[in-house]
């Protein structure tokens, strides 16, 4: 079995990208290699971060690899918090980012949005890409126990649940980051 590093020990990510993949490859995290650096994030777009994450790995460990970048965009607040999504209120805490999201959107009846995910893959000395997003809205309030960062604020266009309110099984056939690794499950398969 194949073997690649994804750049993360977010154990929500992991799950979410070993179950789209399947068993044809075996996803491990940074802790499975024993990876404790603080990857560098600096770019200005979820590529160029995707990137660093993967050049970072490959400098280091030789090993082919994967990282994402992922974001909410709002409309109503140009973009923000887009490649700061993880730490929009200055910290990591998802509830402080929430609530300043929800501050800044107070009033506006505009609330369209979407996530994003883009894909870094090294692979066999190559670099690829792959993207996916997911339109929808931002709501007024947290709706939801499930899922993880802004998704009990977030309603995918077409739906009446939050990403928080679905089940990992119906999130991961429709999210941003099923989209992304979707195809690069379809190109590492076809490889």
């Amino acid at each position: 079995m194949t073997e690649l590093i994804f750049a993360t020990n977010n154990a929500h990510k992991l799950e979410e990208v070993q179950a789209i993949i399947g068993d044809k490859f075996a996803i491990k995290s940074l802790a499975d290699i024993g990876c404790e650096d603080d990857i560098p994030e600096t770019g200005e777009t979820f590529q160029e971060n995707a990137r660093q994450k993967t050049d970072y790995l490959f400098a280091k460990y030789k090993l082919d690899c994967f990282g994402d970048d992922s974001g909410l965009e709002i409309d109503a607040l140009n973009g923000e918090p887009g490649v700061y999504s993880a730490r929009y209120s200055g910290s990591r805490d998802m509830e402080k980012n929430i609530d300043l999201v929800l501050e800044r959107l107070e009033g506006k009846t505009h609330r369209a949005a979407r996530f994003k995910t883009v894909i870094s893959l090294f692979l066999n000395g190559k670099q690829h890409y792959f993207e996916g997003a997911i339109e929808g809205r931002i709501i007024a309030e947290r709706r939801g126990g499930k899922g993880f960062g802004y998704d009990p604020i977030f309603i995918p266009e077409g739906y009446q649940q939050t990403f928080a309110e679905m089940s990992a099984e119906e999130k991961n056939t429709i999210s941003h980051r099923a989209i992304a690794v979707q195809k690069l499950a379809d190109f590492l398969v076809s490889g």
